[in-house]
């Protein structure tokens, strides 16, 4: 009977440890998930959603009547440097200093946003019989093709300031002369020190850029005689 009572006595006693080890273990996981939690509710207050701009021109007019356009154009994508591909706005706090906006960013790649608008432009102006972005087909006599070299917010200057820098050519296809070209840099003041402001006169300053770049449009390829009239 002793025997068999230390045994039960020995029994009682590892079944509380293994009680008191499961307790401290239930309460670890408690404490750990409540930690979890948190971190979590805390970082869940700290994110950061990008905000989306893009440039807004005023539609070109309706194209004139032109019965002496003959010439046909397509134009091609226009280029860039790679940092203004990247997607964010970009401001200079120095000129050897390119910086970006992380939480800023442009919904259009401005170079698609510049090939369309100069597109447009040449439609309206009434100039050319047939303006198409370039597809690599032979059906056209002029190619233009283009560089957006600077859409930046520069701000070593004295003030914030954009700047808007654009060149293209227009290349006579069958020759492969150059017939046209054109580089403009415009400047523009921001009035505001916040990111909308700036974008909203980069948009002033494009607007400015194009129609510079643009004017005058290259008249004598345009309205000289058609390819079967020189023939």
């Amino acid at each position: 009977m002793m025997r068999f009572s230390q045994g039960t006595g020995v029994l009682t006693r590892f079944g509380a440890r293994r009680r008191r080890m499961k307790m401290k273990r239930t309460l670890t996981t408690i404490v750990l998930s409540l930690a979890a939690l948190v971190i979590l509710a805390s970082c869940g207050g700290k994110v950061r959603y990008p905000n989306y701009y893009t440039l807004n021109l005023p539609a070109p007019p309706d194209p004139p009547a032109a019965e002496n356009a003959h010439a046909t154009v397509a134009i091609r994508e226009f280029r860039a440097p790679a940092y203004l591909r990247q997607g964010t706005i970009v401001y200079k706090p120095s000129p050897e200093q390119i910086g970006f906006y992380a939480y800023h960013r442009w919904a259009i790649n401005p170079c698609e946003f510049v090939t369309n608008s100069v597109i447009e432009r040449f439609r309206s102006s009434g100039h050319f019989a047939r303006v198409k972005p370039y597809d690599g087909r032979p059906d056209i006599e002029y190619v233009v093709s283009g560089r957006l070299e600077k859409l930046e917010e520069v701000d070593y200057e004295g003030g914030v300031k954009v700047e808007v820098a654009i060149s293209a050519q227009m290349t006579n296809l069958a020759t492969g002369a150059t017939v046209w070209t054109n580089s403009v840099s415009e400047v523009g003041d921001v009035n505001k020190g916040d990111v909308p402001a700036v974008v909203s006169e980069m948009n002033r300053t494009m607007e400015r850029a194009i129609e510079k770049l643009l004017t005058p449009m290259p008249a004598e390829v345009a309205t000289g005689p058609t390819a079967a009239e020189r023939n």
